[in-house]
């Protein structure tokens, strides 16, 4: 029997929030449930998810909650955003069955996420004095809460032709040519990534950002010869994921794209989002020691190395390590991930049992 679902989602920047938020909005009711997403700031789907809602999906403003007088009964929060009181009383007031309430975290490596996956949260004052919240950390290990994956997603991707998606962005591969994708938060090694790319012919695909507006005039000023750029207009959820499926190498930021760039089965360097107190430092090599386990020592600091320079966590050269090897890898740790349930179904899972 399908449940009703209200997830809320405050957009801070960058995209990230609502990014996750859709995906995992539009999955839950691509699988029969009825949701409504809250949020803030729905601008970015104009362009992330364009088009008609999807059936059992209604878009509502946060500032609407205020006055809603119905609760569903899962609740999720996403990031920790604050729910408005008045909508936690009502939830409390949903007697004798109220809602199972979630805090959906960000997603991490850490320890510390398998420690604190599904531990309860009782309220004893306030609006929601009597509810109980449960946290629910996304990870990559079977003590988490896994990571999005839609159903149809693996054979959508065997099913892929990259030269036909190539051709609908008005581009062809070149003879011999590697195909990058960039898309990143500003950052001060841009140049020497260029510098790299240049050992061999190489067509780099611009996301919207800061690199968009600095590569051409970079590339002017070192006078490349082996390297063109293209750059993307602002893409759907799901051209994006076409984009880390097309390329040989991508390079991906914060959440969202990390987390595609993994299905993709493809080589990647993720940027971390850069926090001021330096946590993301120990985050960066968390997800390392996960990712890196069953490779190569050789190729394992190789990769370390890259990481930890185009994150601005180490100083010295940036150098591109053998990408047929790390092809193999990546495809080793898309199974390996696949393997274990994804977010979408454990949530599932979960709202079935307390229901």
């Amino acid at each position: 029997m399908a449940l009703k679902w209200d997830l809320f989602c405050q957009v801070i920047d960058n995209f990230g929030d609502v990014g996750v938020a859709w995906r995992l909005a539009s999955d839950l009711a691509a699988r029969g449930e009825h949701v409504r997403l809250w949020i803030d700031d729905p601008s970015a789907l104009q362009w992330m998810a364009p088009g008609a809602l999807p059936p059992r999906l209604e878009l509502r403003h946060w500032s609407d909650s205020l006055n809603e007088t119905t609760v569903a009964d899962v609740v999720i929060e996403t990031f920790g955003c604050d729910l408005p009181q008045a909508f936690v009383a009502r939830m409390a007031a949903r007697q004798p069955s109220p809602p199972l309430w979630l805090n959906l975290e960000y997603l991490s490596a850490e320890s510390y996420v398998e420690r604190s996956h599904g531990l309860n949260s009782p309220q004893f004052s306030g609006a929601g004095a009597g509810l109980n919240k449960q946290f629910f950390y996304p990870g990559f290990t079977p003590r988490t809460g896994g990571l999005l994956r839609e159903p149809h997603l693996l054979r959508d991707l065997a099913d892929f032709d990259a030269q036909a998606w190539l051709a609908s962005q008005g581009l062809q591969r070149r003879s011999a040519e590697r195909i990058v994708s960039l898309f990143a938060y500003p950052n001060p090694r841009l140049d020497d990534l260029l510098q790299a790319l240049e050992d061999r012919p190489t067509l780099l695909l611009l996301c919207p950002g800061d690199a968009q507006q600095r590569v051409p005039e970079l590339l002017r000023q070192q006078a490349q010869t082996n390297l063109r750029c293209h750059a993307l207009p602002y893409l759907s959820q799901s051209e994006f994921d076409r984009l880390l499926w097309a390329c040989d190498l991508n390079f991906v930021r914060g959440e969202d794209s990390f987390v595609r760039a993994q299905w993709a089965g493809k080589p990647f360097v993720w940027q971390i989002y850069p926090q001021a107190d330096g946590a993301h430092g120990p985050k960066l090599e968390a997800f390392m020691d996960l990712w890196l386990a069953q490779t190569s020592a050789e190729q394992a600091s190789l990769w370390r190395t890259l990481w930890r320079t185009w994150n601005g966590l180490q100083a010295g050269p940036l150098a591109l390590p053998d990408l047929p090897q790390a092809q193999n890898h990546a495809l080793f740790w898309r199974e390996h991930l696949g393997s274990a349930a994804d977010l979408s179904s454990q949530l599932l899972s979960l709202s079935r049992k307390t229901s």
